[in-house]
């Protein structure tokens, strides 16, 4: 499947939520040339515990649903930062700490930012 032609974002969104991830910020960075990817989707969990999980959601329902799997996905090994590569879409869980300490909201503001509202 061409995720190009496919917006993956709604997908992703499901997984995070599906997980109980909470504090989505959806970055387009479609209009700037030089950014490694054209959306960034950031979100958190309670625990790392939470974050794999999280991470785990994602990579399932996308599989599942339109038999999608990721380019590459790291940071399991302490699960504080995990990013999945959906190529065009990077997709970033964090534990709270790490996201305010690594604030990829700052580095990428150029980007036109959306934030979900929590479920709960």
């Amino acid at each position: 499947m061409n995720t190009r032609i496919l917006d993956l974002t709604p997908l992703i969104v499901e997984g995070i939520r599906q997980r109980k991830g909470r504090n989505i910020t959806i970055i387009d960075t479609s209009h700037i040339e030089s950014c490694a990817a054209q959306k960034f989707i950031i979100c958190e969990g309670s625990s790392s515990m939470n974050v794999a999980a999280i991470a785990d959601s994602i990579r399932e329902y996308l599989l599942e649903t339109n038999g999608i799997k990721p380019y590459n996905y790291d940071g399991y090994q302490n699960s504080e930062w995990i990013v999945v590569d959906y190529g065009d879409t990077l997709v970033h869980v964090f534990r709270p700490e790490a996201r305010s300490r690594y604030n990829l909201e700052e580095l990428w503001s150029d980007g036109h930012m959306t934030t979900l509202p929590d479920l709960d």
